[in-house]
């Protein structure tokens, strides 16, 4: 009889560690997944992916302003200055969050694009302008 019982209370605490041991797992994965999803990288794709569209809808003379105020914040936060967040290099859009990476994504329309921070209300600068040129002269 005695022999029984302690297996029964072996097999219970073995159930009971296995429970915890899954639990912590899943609370560290979901801590994870939430601090990507709040990170620089996500914004930094996000941030490209929707300048290089609206650059290939756009049309040489056509100046358009996005805000960036989430972006800023997060830059700050990692020591970045806001005239470094956004660089436009022949067709690619690089944005840069933080001290370790960047994300570059490309657009398609073949125009001349620059870009620099919107100053019109100099106390609280969380836009972008981008001014569409004229199209790239093919040689």
């Amino acid at each position: 009889m005695k022999k029984e019982i302690g297996k029964r209370g072996a097999i219970l605490m073995e159930n009971v560690v296995f429970i915890i041991l899954n639990l912590l797992f899943i609370s560290i994965l979901i801590v994870f997944l939430l601090k990507q999803g709040e990170g620089a990288i996500v914004l930094e794709q996000s941030y490209a992916k929707y300048i290089a569209l609206v650059i290939d809808a756009a049309k040489p003379g056509m100046e358009i302003k996005i805000d960036m105020e989430k972006g800023k914040k997060l830059a700050e936060k990692n020591n970045i200055d806001f005239d470094e967040i956004v660089k436009i290099s022949g067709n690619s859009v690089k944005i840069k969050l933080s001290k370790n990476g960047e994300y570059i994504y490309s657009f398609f329309n073949d125009v001349n694009v620059t870009c620099y921070p919107d100053t019109s209300n100099p106390e609280d600068v969380t836009a972008y302008i981008f001014k569409i040129n004229e199209y790239n002269a093919h040689e």
